[in-house]
């Protein structure tokens, strides 16, 4: 899997190259510096819901590289001062650090920007499937998904009482979860197939995810996860870890790998794949 994973970061890569190449001045290169790097695990799951359902390579490619752009403008807006405040990202100086932040602003826009006209590419194929993709990940993104779990993860930090366990988890549903979400299901809507299956699996597999993220803050180290770490707990945030227990947040991320491969049994052998891809998500350092 860990092949696979490498592969598809090679070829949303080089999609990359060739989408951005029209991009000009410090905007074009922040975002050719924003987009370089990383696991490319959303991207890597839209293509991976694309071959389960037969889609092929050359369709889903476009839906891979826009979730990826969309992800490297929520870290480019996650990275700045007035949230939280970071200098590197993948062991690379962030945009606003790079840059300044007014460049780092408008880069972000533009990655969302972009993120939707590659939903709406012709080579996806019926314009249904592409307005259906592009509105799916409107909501995903927005005011209802990531944005609404980022306000509410800043929130939090000001907050006089810690977030209960109910409601880090539902706000990491939107933060982290709703990306995932959709990029697992990209392909069944492409294939004009039942979403639900994936969806759960990429729910269970969000969570196991930020779960992990926590533990690294927690036990990472910062030149493995190219990223500062402790800060969660410098900030007095509540995360997963300072509720439940380094142990017990650990196999409360077991449970959720545990619960992401069994929604994938519909699919049986086929889904091999996206069930070792669950496991690998808990046993990186970045």
């Amino acid at each position: 899997m860990l092949a696979q994973l490498e592969d598809a970061a090679g070829t949303i890569a080089a999609h990359f190259a060739q989408v951005l190449a029209p991009f000009e001045g410090e905007v074009g290169d922040a975002m050719r510096h924003a987009t370089q790097g990383g696991k490319r695990l959303r991207g890597f799951l839209v293509l991976q819901s694309a071959y389960l359902h037969g889609v092929p390579s050359s369709a889903a490619i476009w839906p891979a590289t826009a979730i990826e752009a969309m992800h490297a403008y929520s870290l480019i807006h996650d990275d700045l001062p007035c949230m939280d405040d970071d200098a590197e990202r993948r062991g690379q100086p962030t945009v606003h650090v790079k840059w300044n932040e007014a460049t780092a602003v408008l880069t972000g826009d533009a990655l969302q920007a972009l993120a939707f006209q590659l939903t709406l590419h012709p080579d996806i194929g019926a314009g249904d499937v592409r307005a259906d993709l592009a509105h799916s990940l409107s909501l995903g993104a927005g005011g209802r998904g990531m944005v609404l779990g980022q306000a509410q993860d800043m929130a939090a930090e000001r907050a006089a009482q810690p977030l209960s366990l109910d409601r880090i988890s539902a706000l990491q549903a939107r933060k982290t979860g709703a990306l995932f979400e959709w990029s697992a299901a990209a392909g069944a809507r492409m294939a004009g197939a039942d979403t639900g299956p994936l969806i759960r699996y990429a729910a269970a597999m969000g969570q196991a995810f930020q779960i992990h993220d926590d533990v690294i803050d927690v036990t990472g180290d910062a030149a493995a996860a190219g990223k500062a770490v402790g800060k969660d707990a410098a900030a007095g945030k509540a995360t997963f870890v300072s509720v439940l227990g380094l142990d017990a947040a650990r196999a409360r991320a077991n449970s959720f790998v545990d619960e992401a491969c069994d929604a994938l049994s519909v699919y049986g052998a086929d889904a091999q794949t996206l069930q070792q891809t669950a496991r690998f998500v808990i046993s990186r350092n970045s």
